[in-house]
């Protein structure tokens, strides 16, 4: 086990609690309205997510404080147990269906989604596997099969619920972490194809997706219907100009943008805060991923380089494909924005990815 030799990345933690306070601060400004008309109470959102927000500092923390090589010994473990709750999820009476799927398990707003965690569990996993079996990632039948083969059995589970969002951010980071250890460009080319058949295949499998399809080329086509969340996110993010209406001051809150506190609270962030305000925290992010690229290239073994490739992954796929939704680059899919859209099990989880992030700091050969 590595020695431990420095405190965790400053800017790293610098930066993390800018994007939490934010994300508190929008939270409560996007959801204010909605939570007024609904609970009568417009902080019931902002209290919940402060909640949320408190626990996964706790446990980011503390995380920070334990040797990283600890989620190595224990991968197999993490694996199954996630394995188990997604295969729990999917049995009626313990799995909650919210929006048509059935990913929670638990009781009103202290529900787990299990593919959230999933997300976390098949990086540790993974990169355990790829730094034991480096001089094997270039073979397709020793490297390339047994580590996609896991991904894709996850990618199925997660997809009974159904949840192509979190299933597509999942594969996605392990793509980049097995390409990142070696394996051979000709085999992702070919699985490229296949991959790409497949995501043909499930698109037209569900009537929803398809209209999500037709939605993202012509919103404007179904405008009370299919385009709606889209054309109101455009809505919104066009007045905002350069400087923003104003914090708190957003239109497209009040019952025109449904539920703009989840993934599209960006849009929102946009009509108040304007492109100064959008481009200060994709800056932030773009420091997270530096502070994160850095602390892979300079940690001491190859499982801490592929575990915080993973982790940093997993937040870059999330901010592209939510933002790229909320301005309309791509289809909507139901991502979460990292750090800002309300939900517990999607911060918890985020802050803890990001307590292994600074503990993997602390080892820098810096």
């Amino acid at each position: 086990m590595p020695v431990k030799k420095t405190t965790p990345d400053f800017i790293l933690v610098i930066v993390i609690l800018a994007l939490l306070s934010l994300g508190l601060i929008m939270v409560y400004s996007a959801s204010a309205v909605w939570a007024d008309y609904r609970f009568d109470d417009s902080f019931y959102f902002a209290k919940r997510q402060l909640l949320f927000a408190i626990i996964g500092l706790i446990a980011m923390f503390f995380i920070m404080n334990i040797d990283y090589w600890t989620w190595r010994s224990w991968s197999k473990v993490i694996l199954i147990t996630c394995f188990v709750l997604l295969i729990a999820v999917l049995i009626p009476g313990i799995g909650n269906v919210r929006n048509g799927s059935r990913s929670w398990i638990g009781v009103g707003a202290f529900s787990i989604q299990p593919s959230e965690f999933m997300k976390l569990a098949m990086i540790i996993y993974l990169a355990k596997f790829l730094s034991e079996n480096q001089k094997n990632i270039t073979s397709f039948k020793k490297g390339l099969v047994p580590s996609l083969g896991l991904v894709f059995t996850a990618f199925a589970l997660i997809m009974l619920q159904p949840d192509l969002g979190t299933g597509t951010v999942m594969v996605g980071t392990c793509l980049i972490m097995i390409f990142v250890s070696g394996a051979r460009i000709a085999h992702f080319i070919g699985l490229g194809l296949i991959g790409l058949a497949g995501f043909v295949g499930l698109i037209a499998a569900a009537p929803y997706r398809i209209k999500r399809i037709t939605a993202f080329l012509d919103p404007w086509e179904d405008p009370l219907g299919s385009g709606f969340q889209t054309i109101q996110s455009l809505y919104a993010i066009g007045p905002g100009g350069l400087f923003g209406l104003g914090l708190g001051q957003s239109r497209q809150k009040f019952f025109y943008l449904p539920e703009p506190q989840t993934d599209f609270i960006f849009a929102i962030l946009a009509e108040e805060l304007g492109f100064i305000g959008g481009a200060f925290v994709l800056l932030l992010f773009a420091l997270l991923l530096w502070r994160g690229i850095r602390t892979a290239l300079n940690a001491p073994d190859l499982y801490g380089s592929f575990l915080a490739v993973g982790i940093i992954s997993m937040v870059a796929f999330q901010v592209m494909i939510n933002i790229g939704v909320v301005i309309n680059l791509i289809p909507v899919t139901g991502i979460t924005l990292p750090f800002f859209s309300y939900g517990g099990s999607s911060l918890t989880l985020m802050l803890m990815a990001m307590g292994i992030l600074l503990n993997i700091s602390r080892y820098s050969r810096i």
